[in-house]
């Protein structure tokens, strides 16, 4: 996702309003922010979890 420009992030935009028109991209928007900050929040429980298991090992 690093090899992703300016224009083609723009092009990427101009797609997604034509396809799904301006109502429905706040929604979609709105989902995927909640959905990525489910998924990090996720990965952060199962580190933190992964961390305490090594602390009580060593104990």
């Amino acid at each position: 996702m690093a090899n992703l420009g300016i224009p083609s992030l723009i092009l990427i935009l101009v797609l997604a309003l034509i396809i799904f028109g301006p109502k429905k991209l706040p929604e979609i928007g709105r989902a995927m922010g909640q959905t990525l900050k489910e998924f990090k929040n996720s990965t952060r429980d199962l580190t933190k979890d992964d961390d305490d298991d090594d602390k009580s090992s060593k104990k």
